[in-house]
């Protein structure tokens, strides 16, 4: 992979893949929406340059980099938290962006699209999560990622690319959502409060950004066309071991009300992904322990 191109790139997933593509001497283009706050997060380098336009724009946006580009990262997705992940007519238009990204993605050149689903998309299931989990999904989000990943191996293949399809599990680090359990969880302790959780009793999978971009730039190069990998560590531990450990490194003599929240309806408690195919596919593991990462988010956060 000599070029790539990336939409929703300012997160914790999508910056780390620019880093590691970077790494790689790999010419990366980012599309990103005019007046994003998040713009900042993008990795600064000669290899790296920016397109802006936003996801209403994706079926109209042209190549005029005079470059025929390699792989089409498809991250960028609207309303990913609170209610809006059940505002069925916004999760629909989520569809047809991606089908939009498709097409985006014949125009630049590219062989290969790669698109980011969810573990939303299996719903509450028991057991590792594989590639070929039965998929019930209980809310908007998971069903339009669940949608948008069959329909746009259809399209994809109609246009001649290979199609790469992700469910992702919890992935934390640098650039993470402020609202995110992690970076919510680090603010409230820096800010001398006490934050309210719910029990914890949930087996949980979190993954570092830095693995995941590894994982993604990898399967530009070696993922198997019309599959669909499960992106985690491969290992849960109960969400309150998280909890502490965040504590323990951010504000030792701070307090947590662990218990004072309760469930959500519907809560999944156990979620774990079987990293198998990625593994067998790609030669890919994870490096960094859960306590490290968290201590590279500290280590950089301002």
């Amino acid at each position: 992979m000599e070029r790539a191109v990336i939409t929703g790139a300012t997160g914790a997933i999508g910056t780390a893949l620019i880093k590691e593509l970077i790494k790689n001497n790999t010419e990366v283009l980012v599309f990103c929406r005019q007046g994003s706050q998040r713009t900042g997060n993008i990795p600064v380098s000669p290899l790296v340059a920016v397109k802006y336009t936003s996801l209403d724009g994706l079926d109209a946006v042209q190549n005029d980099t005079g470059k025929n580009w390699d792989v089409f990262y498809h991250f960028a997705w609207a309303g990913t938290t609170g209610t809006a992940r059940n505002d069925m007519q916004l999760q629909n238009l989520n569809v047809r962006y991606a089908l939009d990204a498709v097409g985006a993605a014949k125009r630049f050149g590219c062989h290969t699209f790669i698109g980011a689903g969810s573990q939303a998309e299996y719903g509450r299931a028991e057991g590792k999560l594989r590639p070929d989990t039965p998929a019930f999904p209980e809310n908007g989000y998971g069903m339009a990622k669940l949608c948008a990943g069959q329909m746009t191996r259809v399209e994809a293949h109609k246009y001649g690319l290979k199609h790469i399809w992700t469910r992702i599990l919890s992935i934390y680090g640098e650039n993470d959502g402020k609202n995110s359990m992690v970076m919510s969880l680090i603010a409230k302790l820096k800010n001398g409060e006490t934050p309210q959780t719910t029990a914890g009793e949930q087996m949980w999978d979190y993954l570092y950004g830095g693995d995941a971009g590894r994982a993604f730039a990898l399967l530009g190069d070696k993922g198997i066309d019309g599959k669909t990998y499960v992106i985690g560590s491969g290992n849960a531990r109960p969400l309150k071991e998280y909890i502490y450990e965040i504590k323990n490194q951010t504000a030792p003599d701070g307090k947590i009300n662990v218990g004072a929240v309760p469930y959500a309806d519907k809560q999944v408690m156990y979620l774990c992904a079987d990293i198998t195919e990625l593994q067998k596919d790609c030669g890919w593991t994870p490096k960094t322990e859960f306590e490290d990462g968290i201590k590279n988010i500290l280590d950089n956060w301002e």
